[in-house]
């Protein structure tokens, strides 16, 4: 029996918004979002997005997912999606990929996630490499599969965790071994990052709670240890640093990390010595977008 592919986008961590800067105007949305002003969002995106802004695309195919400031349609989600992603954004690739995917044209949704995963994104390596290991809708390739799921793990993924420790029940140590050796060869200098986290960072509603004891995190805490907490996905890295400059003094002493992927930039910040000190930076950060990932 195959393994089954997480194919909900609330299962592996889809975002509600993404937190993408490339422009004043673009941040001007993002800020009345959360705000509450889904309206005036909305229509700041639209504009930009008609004039081909990827990142306002991205924004409004979300906000047509999730049925907020305007009424929820997935054809219009799909339609900016596809315009953000034709564009390389990529997690509009993503986005559009497991919107694909969920409503039953899974080829098509596997041909955007394959994109994605070849440049390294956690949640598409999960859904292709389950796909492969269970040769559903792509020929069969054990092997590649357990290297993209262990790629997706390495990123701090739960399910991909979760579908890891299931194939490592099942498959063949030669064939594990194979595959971590491609994992590896993946992870080399020149080929995409394998230990940073999807873009985009969660929905602030989704942010995780920490528990009390952690939430008095310090800079001494923030000055060792492997987790760090992702801010966001970026155009262009002069955006991740600005957003870094704006949230520095809330974050405790945490210092940037500037992690390219394609022609994105993903902004981190730690490092922190365990997942409760990392989230408890999380919820002092909201409503920005964030979450906590291990990047050992």
């Amino acid at each position: 029996m195959g393994l089954r592919i997480v194919n909900s986008a609330m299962a592996i961590g889809l975002v509600a918004i993404a937190a993408v800067p490339a422009q004043a105007s673009v941040k001007a949305g993002i800020d009345a979002w959360q705000r509450g002003d889904s309206a005036r969002a909305i229509a700041i995106w639209r504009g930009l997005a008609e004039k081909g802004d990827s990142d306002a695309a991205f924004n409004l195919g979300q906000a047509y997912r999730l049925g907020r400031g305007v009424a929820a349609d997935s054809g219009q989600a799909k339609k900016w999606f596809e315009r953000a992603a034709r564009a390389g954004h990529l997690d509009a690739q993503v986005s559009l990929g497991l919107l694909l995917f969920d409503s039953g044209s899974r080829r098509e949704g596997l041909d955007w996630l394959e994109r994605a995963a070849e440049r390294g994104e956690p949640r598409a390596l999960l859904v292709v490499g389950t796909a492969l290991f269970n040769g559903d809708d792509l020929p069969p390739d054990p092997v590649k599969g357990y290297a993209y799921v262990s790629r997706a793990a390495a990123q701090g993924l739960p399910p991909a965790k979760e579908t890891l420790a299931e194939m490592d029940r099942v498959m063949p140590l030669s064939q594990r071994q194979k595959g971590v050796a491609m994992a590896q060869q993946a992870a080399r200098p020149g080929k995409p990052a394998t230990k940073t986290p999807s873009k985009a960072a969660a929905t602030p509603k989704a942010s995780v709670s920490a528990p009390v004891a952690a939430a008095k995190t310090t800079a001494v805490a923030a000055a060792r240890g492997v987790w760090r907490i992702q801010l966001g996905a970026f155009s262009s890295k002069a955006n991740a640093q600005s957003l870094y400059a704006r949230l520095q003094g809330k974050l405790g002493g945490a210092q940037a990390f500037y992690v390219p992927v394609g022609e994105m930039t993903r902004l981190q910040a730690g490092p922190f010595e365990s997942r409760a000190f990392a989230s408890a930076a999380c919820a002092r950060l909201k409503p920005q977008p964030c979450f906590a990932l291990e990047a050992r």
